[in-house]
């Protein structure tokens, strides 16, 4: 047996780096007991912190010179003992935060040549026909994948239940059936951000197609062009909508089978659980197996007064207007609703405190914020609110790390989620979670109780999105009840942010590609160019939409990631999954004849790569 690994990591207690490092290392110690142990030494404060590594001493103890000028957190090296900090005992530098998950992906990461796995072998989790319990199946959550999972396990002829209870967000909002995409997700976001490019649609483009404002009178044209937003028009409709949506999976639970319950569960043992009807009636019911699917809620703003911002699931049944608005944070959740209220005609300002859409492409998060910078959404970099308080007129003043402060109407707090599965009882069964986010690790969906799965938002390495939680609740039903041998594969999937400007990828990110293929292996084909639709406008000549493929080149050219920024980036897209999926190489690429004129076939005419230096411009057709 291979013999186990010593990892140190040491920040301080409130640095957001050191917290997600920590997290990483946290869940491969729980997936992989017997081979990594994990030594964490977090300190109160940046300044202790500091006085240890850098005033102290520890650093210039190591002898890897790379740590000698390391004054970040974390610090992280692999020891051959345990204890407190001893550089005696180092046997490896690892480094930084960057550097602590690049180690992470590589110990996870199969060998070059390992083929993807084609079967999924489960643990044998004791179900027999003749069990006695009250159900095949019950399925803890009513969102996206908690649903996709139990009409299919009823289609196959299990005796399936749903629990779904909302418990309210810290602001008092709370929603139906149909989990944080149709409610306070996905759903509403896309219909705001539609109203948004409606907006600068009119603003931006119809003057230069010939639409002008009517004549006095004519009553069925537009007044102008100076636009104005009616939020509680936009709300009540959003609202109806989902309402709709609501409404239609309790009818479709119905039709295939599915007993509904709206019920809060809780685990008594690995077949039991406690559930509690919004009146406060506690009784128990049983199953041979349990998915849990309860999906996320939003990380709260940890500072004096936060309790005063609300966060995406709020924001969509605001009531009035939200007016000046903060978003804090730089997630794509954040940037989204930073567009959408501006698109719309509110100020907007963004508290980034490191980096744009940290997991996504540099080169396109660039891009994205250079253009919502010029489309008046304002950005406070490298700070975060320390105070928020009441002013007068209910707005909120706001006090950030710099010391700075500005009044808002509304703090928007995007600064990450956490599975929702701090009451499940998970610790009464044996079922440990990461300390950091609450979420449960897997094998091929199964925990470690054989008996318990998990889908979706909660489970641990999981791509948070809705379509990925359906396809894997599916596809584990069929395993589970249809003799299927199948294994989710979430890798190459496609992803589309609803920023002003849309952002759709598939694969890899150019810099994940050189760090993982070597930078002699990869290549980047890519080009700038101006959608037709927007090319009567002015106003649109200041950003051009983009577009790149990066390709291993030690393996045919095999598509590594594609990359599209632009109008109806998801729709562009989608088509593209199919062919990542199959492994397409960029003479398949080459070889497809375009749909002309169109933004999509921009990738298929990509002839420029980055290494020749060329100008990336696109030409006329």
């Amino acid at each position: 047996m291979a013999q186990t690994q010593v990892l140190h990591i040491a920040g301080w207690s409130t640095c957001g780096f050191y917290r997600r490092a920590s997290s990483v290392l946290a869940s491969l110690s729980v997936l992989f007991p017997s081979k990594i142990k994990v030594v964490d030494h977090t300190f109160p404060s940046r300044s202790e912190y500091r006085q240890w590594l850098i005033d102290g001493g520890f650093r210039e103890q190591v002898s890897d010179a790379r740590a000698h000028g390391h004054s970040s957190s974390p610090f992280t090296w692999i020891a051959d003992s345990a204890g407190e900090p001893d550089a005696a005992s180092i046997t490896e530098f690892i480094g930084g935060h960057d550097d602590t998950l690049a180690w992470c992906r590589k110990y996870c990461a199969p060998p070059p040549d390992a083929a993807p796995t084609s079967v999924a072998t489960m643990a044998d989790d004791g179900y027999t026909a003749d069990h006695g319990y009250d159900y095949d199946l019950v399925v803890i959550g009513g969102g996206s994948g908690g649903l996709a999972a139990s009409k299919e396990a009823s289609s196959l002829g299990a005796n399936v239940a749903v629990l779904d209870f909302v418990k309210p967000s810290p602001a008092g909002t709370s929603w139906g059936l149909g989990g944080t995409c149709v409610n306070v997700g996905c759903i509403p976001k896309k219909l705001m951000h539609n109203a948004a490019l409606i907006n600068e649609s009119i603003q931006a483009d119809a003057a230069a197609f010939g639409i002008r404002p009517a004549p006095t009178g004519v009553e069925s044209a537009p007044t102008g062009f100076q636009t104005s937003h009616d939020w509680v028009t936009m709300r009540e409709n959003v609202q109806n909508h989902i309402r709709s949506l609501n409404f239609k999976y309790r009818v479709n639970l119905r039709e295939k089978g599915v007993k509904y319950l709206n019920k809060l569960g809780k685990f008594k043992d690995a077949h039991t659980l406690e559930v509690t009807d919004k009146k406060g009636r506690v009784s128990e019911i049983t199953a041979s197996r349990f998915i849990v699917a309860v999906g996320g809620r939003p990380t709260p703003l940890d500072c004096e007064g936060g309790e005063l911002a609300i966060s995406s699931d709020d924001v969509f049944a605001l009531e009035n207007s939200p007016g000046k608005t903060l978003c804090v944070g730089a997630s794509y959740i954040s940037l989204e609703c930073a567009g959408f209220l501006a698109g719309v005609g509110h100020d907007v300002t963004v508290a980034v405190r490191s980096i744009l859409l940290r997991g996504f492409d540099r080169e396109m998060a660039e891009k994205i914020g250079s253009y919502m910078e010029d489309h008046g959404i304002k950005f406070r970099k490298e700070v975060v609110p320390k105070k928020l308080e009441k002013v007068e007129g209910d707005q909120i003043k706001v006090t950030f790390s710099d010391g700075q402060t500005d009044v808002y109407d509304t703090v928007l707090v995007a600064i990450g989620r956490q599975a929702d599965t701090q009451k499940l009882g998970l610790e009464s069964i044996g079922i440990e979670t990461n300390s950091r986010n609450y979420k449960i690790p897997t094998k091929f969906e199964q925990t470690s109780v054989p008996n318990i799965y998990a889908i979706g938002d909660v489970m641990e390495g999981c791509p948070e999105l809705t379509p990925v939680a359906i396809q894997a609740g599916v596809q584990l039903s069929r395993r589970l009840f249809g003799g299927s041998k199948e294994p989710m594969d979430y890798k190459n999937v496609c992803t589309t942010v609803f920023t002003p400007i849309e952002y759709g990828c598939c694969g890899y990110a150019e810099d994940e590609a050189v760090e993982k293929f070597g930078e002699d292996n990869v290549e980047v084909y890519h080009k700038s160019f101006m959608p037709l639709e927007w090319s009567l406008s002015d106003s649109r000549s200041v950003h051009q939409a983009f577009t790149k493929v990066i390709v291993d080149k030690s393996d045919n050219d095999r598509v590594l990631g594609i990359h599209f920024l632009g109008p109806n980036a998801g729709e562009v897209l989608q088509g593209y999954g199919t062919a990542m999926k199959k492994s397409i190489t960029f003479k398949d690429l080459e070889d497809t004849v375009g749909i002309h004129p169109t933004s999509a076939e921009e990738i298929v005419t990509l002839a420029v790569t980055k290494s020749s230096g060329e100008d990336a411009a696109a030409g006329g057709c």
